[in-house]
């Protein structure tokens, strides 16, 4: 039987995971290891200064997984290295509530624990439905239950995973699936700045991104554009262009 590991950054008890959860029951054994609290914005954080705890987590007196006092990334370190009794097929983190495009990823906790299960060696996909008004998870988790029954027949390059993102659109008004880039325009962060009640001001961040100036290669694009965006990531963060300068600088230190 195959063994999926399940995963997320909204917490365990988030409809998200619970509604990947069901979707995936049929595709093999799932073992859900997720925060405790919701750890959005998360990145790749570990946990280095504490220690962790896996608890077990019931809802209506039913075993539905464990969770991990840390990050997503803990969560798979732990599930991975300590927790399963062998290495899974699959790793899928998601669904998460949100888009995780563009520079964005670098900020997701979602698609960073997809990257460490690409780092353990374990197939990886994240998924992500671009919302946060009246989401479809249920929809959302159907769509992601067929997307990994046509990605899980294709082996995986090393050191890659998959992070897809599914419109907020009925499934039938869905255009289809487009392979994309990661889009590189930057997102203009602004700042609403508010008064608590005790008078002192705080700040909520409110980002915004061209959408018509995006390049219809994107998985910003395919959103926009009502498609399901695959966009295969890694996390060789190593720039291989033509950097002549650099060769100068090497000269230089090999000179001395």
């Amino acid at each position: 039987m195959k063994l999926i590991l399940l995963t997320n950054d909204d917490g365990i008890y988030s409809q998200g995971v619970l509604a990947l959860r069901r979707e995936l029951a049929g595709l093999g054994r799932i073992e859900l290891i997720a925060p405790q609290v919701e750890t959005s914005g998360a990145s790749h954080t570990i946990s280095i200064d504490r220690p962790l705890r896996l608890r077990p987590a019931y809802m209506a007196d039913e075993l539905i997984g464990h969770t991990v006092n840390g990050s997503p990334a803990d969560c798979v370190k732990v599930g991975v290295t300590q927790h399963l009794n062998r290495p899974p097929d699959l790793l899928v983190s998601g669904v998460n509530l949100g888009a995780n495009v563009g520079v964005n990823v670098l900020y997701s906790g979602t698609v960073a624990a997809a990257i460490e299960g690409a780092m353990l060696n374990v197939p990886s996909m994240a998924f992500s439905l671009a919302t946060r008004v009246a989401p479809d998870f249920a929809g959302a988790a159907r769509i992601a239950r067929r997307m990994v029954e046509k990605l899980w027949q294709h082996p995986m390059p090393p050191r890659t995973m998959l992070n897809i993102n599914i419109p907020p659109l009925p499934e039938a008004d869905i255009r289809g699936v487009r392979l994309t880039r990661q889009s590189l325009q930057p997102y203009v962060d602004g700042y609403d700045m508010r008064t608590d009640p005790r008078g002192d001001t705080y700040y909520w961040i409110d980002g915004k991104i061209d959408l018509a100036a995006e390049p219809d290669d994107t998985d910003v694009a395919a959103l926009r554009d009502g498609y399901i965006s695959v966009t295969p990531l890694s996390y060789d963060m190593t720039w291989h262009g033509n950097w002549t300068a650099l060769e100068d600088i090497k000269e230089e230190r090999e000179n001395r």
